[in-house]
């Protein structure tokens, strides 16, 4: 029997967009972050983080301190009951200044390589599910992975005209997405 998800985006979904985050200290969840987390924890979605990550392939930070980060941030959460089942990320860039990541590969958003991994991983029934992004790239990924819907929230980046027209549906913030998904 497959599983519901929800495939989320981190910068801008559920923590304050700031150019590559990387730090403890400059990690600042957004208001109703947890809240929507339990909220769907209880209603039986798995919850999948899904995030490009090319501060590593640019040599802003190294794939350890983006670990250190993810860890903190699982920490966080277990300390309000909340757990993530997965979190997928892609540290690649096609122009990386280092080698090692100039990569022009299929996991980065807006390719659903990803959410696909997560799927397979998990048992998860794409269509079933839903997948909150700040970005078009993020409504692309969920929409070549044939995730059921896909919405954006404007708490990260200012959405462009053609992210609103992609997705089903527009909110605040992960907590009104959510709030509205279960009822």
């Amino acid at each position: 029997m497959s599983h519901r998800a929800a495939f989320l985006d981190r910068d801008g979904v559920l923590n304050e967009e700031r150019a590559f985050v990387c730090r403890r200290e400059d990690f600042v969840l957004l208001p109703g972050a947890i809240e929507a987390l339990a909220r769907l924890q209880a209603a039986g979605y798995r919850r999948i983080v899904v995030t490009n990550q090319s501060g590593i392939a640019r040599g802003l930070y190294s794939e350890q301190d983006y670990q250190a980060l993810t860890d903190h941030l699982r920490q966080r959460l277990r300390a309000a009951g909340v757990t993530l089942d997965a979190i997928e990320y892609c540290p690649h860039l096609p122009d990386a200044p280092l080698p090692q990541y100039r990569l022009d590969c299929a996991c980065r958003k807006p390719r659903p390589g990803m959410l696909l991994r997560a799927s397979g991983a998990l048992d998860i029934d794409p269509a079933a599910s839903f997948l909150v992004g700040d970005r078009l790239s993020d409504v692309q990924a969920g929409r070549a992975a044939g995730v059921g819907k896909c919405f954006v929230v404007r708490s990260g980046y200012t959405l462009s005209e053609e992210a609103v027209g992609a997705a089903d549906g527009v909110y605040d913030d992960l907590l009104a997405c959510v709030r509205d998904m279960l009822g």
